[in-house]
């Protein structure tokens, strides 16, 4: 009997190599792709992380040692157009955008497996610390990792039924030191290769710099204000600034001022007391219910995260107009940041969640 196919993204690291030997492992034939994205122009010493050389000879070296096929994709214009694009448009407004929600939904879980699906794949494994489960009324759920210091479920909230039913995650019940352990039993050379934090097609690791270099025009001067509207200084472009931030603001003052929001449409940062940073209340856009059928039943209770390394928080989900969601949380939170995501959990099983509106409703 043939066995089934699996292609599973790889991206040179430990933990999509790991990914690719537990799929074969457990009896699937294993594809290797690898997805070649943009990276910035002019400068040979600036590629992307995710599909350098090094990455490259990496990713095929592994699929050598498995004896799987690898293919290397070029997706440079599809990843800047719907990745680096959102990601300098969102900052240019004055939002804190996460690429990765982008490139998992659009570019991973979208293009990539598109293209598993047509080379006889019938899932698209990944190295995502996560956990999916068929239910018995026969839905998709998604659920954190066994590992809660690298449970990735936040990232992946915006997939569809329909990729979760194509979704393979073999790291969800494993921690990280268990996949270099298990990396070093494949004989993989990757077992002890770090690991980046950092966005993949931010070479140097600054975010600014990345700005100036690729949307100058966003880094305009412009006024710091009260929540009164009175001029305290001048910033230099509001993606210098993030919410909650202190230092550097260059203003003279009685008290500490924190950065409380950014305002796009006047081109002003908005700063104001500790005590004016924390929020009940947010309103989370486009959002996405992983069951379906949670978006009928609110108002209802669940965890919510405001960030990727953030804890969850107990908060109260309500209908809003055009689809949004309200999340008053049961005591103030000081770093929601329009641009991010509010993922909503019960238990491990992540419900869904949506992107922070720019303007955080609802009672300081």
């Amino acid at each position: 009997m043939e066995k089934m196919r699996v292609a599973v993204a790889l991206s040179g690291g430990v933990d999509s190599s790991t990914a690719a030997a537990l799929a074969q492992e457990r009896g699937y034939a294993v594809i290797g792709l690898m997805l070649r994205m943009w990276s910035e122009e002019g400068d040979s010493f600036l590629p992307n992380k995710c599909c350098s050389p090094e990455a490259v000879a990496d990713a095929r070296r592994v699929c050598q040692t498995l004896g799987a096929p690898f293919y290397l994709l070029n997706v440079e214009e599809e990843f800047k157009a719907r990745v680096v694009d959102f990601f300098v448009d969102g900052y240019a407004a004055g939002v804190t955008p996460n690429p990765c929600l982008q490139c998992n939904r659009l570019i991973k879980f979208g293009t990539l497996l598109a293209k598993a699906r047509a080379l006889g794949a019938e899932f698209l494994a990944t190295g995502h610390y996560a956990r999916v489960y068929q239910n018995a009324r026969g839905a998709y759920e998604l659920h954190q990792g066994a590992d809660t210091h690298k449970d990735q479920s936040y990232a992946l909230h915006g997939l569809s039924q329909d990729q979760l039913a194509h979704a393979l995650f073999p790291l969800g019940e494993y921690t990280k030191t268990a996949t270099r352990a298990l990396a070093a039993q494949f004989n993989l050379r990757v077992a002890e290769k770090a690991e980046s934090q950092d966005l993949c097609f931010i070479a140097d690791g600054d975010y600014r710099n990345f700005m100036r270099r690729n949307r100058p025009d966003a880094l305009t001067p412009g006024p710091i204000l009260d929540a009164q509207g009175n001029v305290l200084g001048e910033h230099t472009g509001l993606p210098d600034y993030t919410i909650g931030q202190r230092k550097g603001l260059g203003i003279a003052a009685r008290e500490p001022l924190y950065v409380t929001a950014l305002d796009g449409a006047r081109n002003a940062v908005i700063v104001g007391r500790k005590a004016e940073l924390g929020a009940r209340a947010l309103r989370a856009r486009a959002v996405n219910w992983i069951p379906p059928e949670m978006a009928a039943r609110l108002p209802l209770r669940a965890m919510v995260k405001i960030r990727y390394r953030s804890a969850a928080m107990p908060a109260l989900l309500s209908a809003a107009d055009a689809g949004d969601v309200r999340v008053e949380f049961d005591e103030p939170l000081r770093d929601i940041t329009p641009g991010q995501a509010a993922v909503f959990y019960d238990g491990t099983r992540c419900l869904g969640g949506g992107i922070i509106a720019n303007e955080p409703q609802g009672t300081k």
